[in-house]
């Protein structure tokens, strides 16, 4: 029991990573030198990790208003609160700022009216960003 976590230590040691490295080897000192470097050819650019397939990546929800009955099933499973059942309009709204991306959401719409797209870059420094909030 002590030592079940070497033959996960090891999967990990010898696959790919699954976050994007910084663009260049080293940090820059300014970035219009660094975009300078990069045309010159002096500098490469590290590429992005590719997106996984459709089934096993979680980004940003999508919701389809006309899908949804209001059953409000998607509200009693998210364990973030991120989603608020709208009672004039039989509707919801999701703050993807709450959100963590778990899919208990989706997986539970008898209607399929939640689904999670391929946008996974949302950082912003604006917490009421209106981006942030799905309806």
């Amino acid at each position: 029991m002590k030592f079940t976590f070497i033959p996960e230590l090891f999967r990990q040691l010898f696959s790919k990573p699954y976050t994007n490295l910084f663009p260049v080897k080293y940090a820059p000192v300014s970035i219009k030198e660094t975009l300078e470097k990069v045309e010159k050819g002096e500098i490469k650019i590290t590429p992005p990790v590719e997106i996984p397939d459709k089934e096993t990546f979680r980004g940003k929800i999508q919701y389809d208003r006309e899908k949804c009955i209001g059953c409000r099933l998607c509200i009693k499973v998210c364990p973030a609160k991120a989603i608020e059942f709208k009672e004039e309009e039989k509707k919801i709204r999701i703050y993807v700022g709450r959100c963590i991306f778990c899919g208990q959401c989706v997986e539970i719409c008898p209607k399929n009216a939640l689904s999670q797209g391929e946008e996974f870059l949302m950082a912003d420094t604006n917490k009421v960003n209106e981006n942030w909030i799905v309806e």
